[in-house]
């Protein structure tokens, strides 16, 4: 498979822009590069996997629902701040780049088979919260966003997670749970 460029990278994750030191920006950013390096998935591929292999027929790709993650998270946080002030305080750019790093792993989780998107045989011993912190790690990611990467699905639950993890957390969950668990009335 053909390297992935910056500027592709770029192109997924216009919401790099948002993270305001420039140093975090690259780590972030070479995280992916790191993971593309690594895995059988393309940039395309992003745009046409599901987000999740637990919705049959998953109508929702992994790189819409990143986004939409990355967009209520910020969302929430200037809430936060416009409502709460210093008596909770948000690091927007952990927040972000958290984030934005929360599936990386998944890069390593899944594979391709038969035109379909399957979990791979490391993803059946490491779920991507696992992956997604090695990789970020390797590149740099300080803890504090690293933190988000680990605590942002079930495997969080065990461990006291910072604000901005629960957060990313809960702007993950709002945005899964419905087609998981959701009722609807058709």
């Amino acid at each position: 498979m053909p390297e992935v460029t910056r500027a592709e990278v770029e192109e997924l994750w216009p919401e790099l822009a948002w993270i305001e030191d420039s140093s975090l920006r690259e780590a972030v950013a070479r995280t992916w590069e790191l993971a593309f390096s690594r895995s059988p998935l393309s940039p395309e591929d992003l745009r046409t996997i599901p987000f999740t292999l637990h919705v049959p027929d998953c109508p929702v790709s992994f790189i819409a629902h990143k986004r939409l993650v990355v967009h209520l998270a910020r969302d929430c946080a200037r809430k936060i701040g416009e409502f709460m002030g210093e008596a909770l305080p948000v690091d927007m750019d952990v927040l972000i780049a958290g984030a934005i790093l929360a599936d990386v792993g998944k890069l390593l989780e899944y594979e391709k088979v038969d035109g379909r998107c399957v979990q791979s045989r490391r993803g059946q011993y490491l779920r991507h919260p696992f992956t997604g912190v090695g990789l970020a790690q390797e590149c740099g990611v300080p803890d504090a966003a690293c933190h988000i990467v680990a605590t942002h699905a079930g495997e969080g639950n065990l461990v006291k997670r910072t604000t901005e993890a629960f957060i990313v957390h809960h702007a993950d969950f709002m945005s899964y749970e419905p087609l998981v668990k959701g009722l609807r009335f058709d």
